[in-house]
């Protein structure tokens, strides 16, 4: 069975930082991709940064761009999310999916047909 299990939301004032963490088990980690998405109270899911498990590539929503980090650690089958300089809009549910590849539109950003979800966690920033 596939299991995507988020953690470390929290809150934290602005300006400050988290780590989330996504630790993943019930599929072989190398052979998909890892994509944080979020989805603030009244708007839509938004993806914010991805990461390809088998040669690490990287995609970046222009919003999160400079301030967030993804990586990942192949031996203990989790992936990151460190989110720094935290501002109020980053406020959300943040959700990991796992997927064959890290699907980027042009002009709308990181797909979200993804194959399997984690059920997410919840971050606040405080202004």
């Amino acid at each position: 069975e596939v299991q995507l299990v988020e953690s470390g939301g929290g809150l934290v004032q602005t300006g400050g930082s988290l780590r989330l963490s996504c630790a993943a088990s019930g599929f072989t980690f190398d052979d998909y991709a890892i994509g944080w998405f979020r989805q603030a109270p009244g708007k839509e899911r938004e993806g914010v940064a991805c990461i390809s498990l088998s040669i690490g590539s990287t995609y970046y929503a222009d919003s999160v761009k400079g301030r967030f980090a993804i990586s990942k650690d192949n031996a203990k089958n989790t992936v990151y999310l460190q989110m720094n300089s935290l501002k109020p809009e980053d406020t959300a549910v943040y959700y990991c999916a796992a997927a064959s590849f890290c699907t980027v539109v042009a002009g709308l950003g990181l797909h979200h047909g993804m194959d399997y979800w984690g059920k997410g966690t919840l971050v606040t920033v405080s202004s």
